[in-house]
């Protein structure tokens, strides 16, 4: 099967220490290849180090919080009001707060779900991918 990618872009808000709102792109990501995560791409001037940043978590991760909070240590997402949404990112480099408006979330999962419904995953394929990264094709 072919590989497809949905690419959406979006603005986002990063939330400062200083209560301060600072506008962000960033460009949302979803593969066929790795059916059950999305993707969220930062430039470089966005990033404290200058390069750039891609943060990976569940697609489940972020339909539920779109409508109640969600997750647990690296990434949790909640919603902000009704318009918005709460993305938070901890590394070891420390925290990134960032508002995204939940329509353009919304509108991304669902073009994913057009994709690859939820539910029909292809999770052999994802193990056997899995399986051969971690040993190499031995």
């Amino acid at each position: 099967m072919d590989t497809i990618t949905v690419e959406q872009p979006a603005q986002a808000r990063l939330v400062t220490a200083e209560d301060q709102e600072i506008p962000v792109s960033a460009t949302l990501r979803y593969t066929t290849d790795d059916p059950l995560a999305v993707f969220v791409d930062f430039p470089a001037e966005a990033a404290l180090d200058g390069e750039e940043v891609t943060w990976v978590f569940a697609r489940s991760l972020l339909d539920q919080g779109l409508r109640s909070p969600a997750g647990h240590g690296d990434v949790q997402i909640w919603p902000y009001g009704r318009t918005r949404t709460v993305l938070e990112f901890h590394s070891p480099h420390g925290l990134a707060l960032l508002q995204f408006p939940a329509s353009a979330l919304r509108r991304f999962l669902l073009r994913t779900y057009g994709v690859v419904a939820a539910g029909q995953e292809d999770l052999a394929g994802v193990v056997e991918r899995g399986l051969g990264a971690l040993f190499g094709g031995v």
